[in-house]
């Protein structure tokens, strides 16, 4: 079942941060502002190397000669074992199109607020122009606009919330979609002869999966140090790849070894990360990553993600190739549909949401 919208949320006033920093520069609204604990440091987000996050060669699993191809599923498999994010270059995907989205989405941020909320994300949702994840009006928020939406199956679309400016943004979104949905599918399928399975298994098991992108603009701010752009949280997805726009600066974090890590993208690659679908499936062999989004007081960013995950009508549970008395089950059996709609109807939480399908406290 896909997830549906909730009535009777009381959310408080959302400023759109766009017009904070427009109208009000140096101003940050107490509800954007984190608890001590929550609150990113010089030292975390500018300090830390990041040079060890594995990269994975496309054109060497796609093409390359047995050799490589054994090396680089050996890299992919560590990357996935330790790290649970990759960035991949050499994918495939043509720049003009990867350059046309970026363009054409940051048009769309550019837009005036009022053409944007022709588009809203209504609570409880995770589709249209907003803040998601926003249910209680004594919430924070993060430092952020989103624009997303359903892809696959046709009907999680809502035609209504498809915008019509920039003129082909839609267009666009449906080429670029289709082109990472084949990435996905093949990364999965070295993924699977990484684990040793038969590479189509993922594919089989999925049914028609369910997709959707989000765009996410994050204006500058004046105290980055009190704000968040994206609360931590693991994903629900099988994998996620995500484009970080041009000329953007470092944003993304992984928690790395209880370490916030900050990751600069390698330019025209992908980052790529492990989803709690596959965690589940492979009974913690790969693990989701908590990752988050900081402010930056210069410079704007704007990032475009896929979710690629199962069909809603899918039941999942740790496969039997990854359970044996070393390592017992960790997870229940569990329609993919009903943890899709826990996942959206819960605020951005660490890993918390993945305790749905947990059998009992992992140590």
């Amino acid at each position: 079942m896909a997830p549906v919208p909730i009535s009777n949320i009381n959310i408080g006033h959302i400023d759109d941060v766009q017009e904070l920093r427009r109208t009000k520069p140096k101003t940050v609204p107490q509800r954007f502002v984190r608890d001590m604990t929550e609150r990113p440091t010089f030292q975390t987000s500018l300090s830390l190397p990041n040079t060890n996050m594995p990269v994975i060669d496309f054109s060497k699993l796609s093409k390359g000669s047995k050799e490589e191809l054994l090396n680089e599923l050996y890299k992919l498999s560590t990357a996935c074992e330790e790290w649970g994010f990759f960035q991949v270059i050499n994918h495939e995907i043509d720049l003009n199109l990867m350059e046309n989205i970026e363009e054409m989405s940051k048009e769309f941020f550019m837009l005036p607020l009022e053409e944007k909320q022709k588009y809203p994300m209504a609570p409880g949702t995770v589709q249209g122009y907003g803040q998601a994840f926003v249910f209680s009006e004594d919430q924070k928020l993060d430092w952020c606009n989103m624009f997303a939406l359903g892809i696959e199956p046709h009907y999680v679309r809502n035609p209504n919330l498809w915008p019509k400016k920039p003129e082909r943004l839609s267009e666009t979104i449906e080429l670029y979609s289709r082109n990472i949905r084949k990435l996905c599918q093949n990364l999965l399928k070295y993924i699977a002869l990484g684990l040793n399975l038969e590479e189509d298994v993922f594919e089989k098991m999925f049914g028609e999966v369910v997709q959707a992108i989000r765009m996410n603009y994050y204006p500058t701010c004046s105290r980055p140090d009190l704000v968040l752009g994206l609360s931590p949280h693991s994903d629900g997805s099988a994998l996620t790849v995500l484009q970080q726009a041009k000329g953007s600066p470092v944003g993304l974090q992984i928690l790395k070894d209880n370490t916030w890590v900050p990751i600069e993208p390698i330019p025209n690659a992908l980052v790529i990360n492990i989803g709690d679908t596959i965690e589940v499936l492979t009974n913690r062999k790969y693990k989701s990553v908590e990752h988050r989004a900081v402010a930056h007081e210069e410079k704007d960013r704007l990032s475009i993600v896929t979710f690629y995950a199962p069909n809603y009508e899918i039941e999942l549970g740790p496969m039997q190739e990854f359970v044996d008395e070393k390592h017992p089950c960790k997870y229940r059996r569990y329609n993919h549909g009903e943890y899709s709609k826990h996942y959206v109807t819960n605020k951005l939480q660490g890993k918390r949401t993945l305790d749905f399908a947990k059998m009992e406290i992992i140590k």
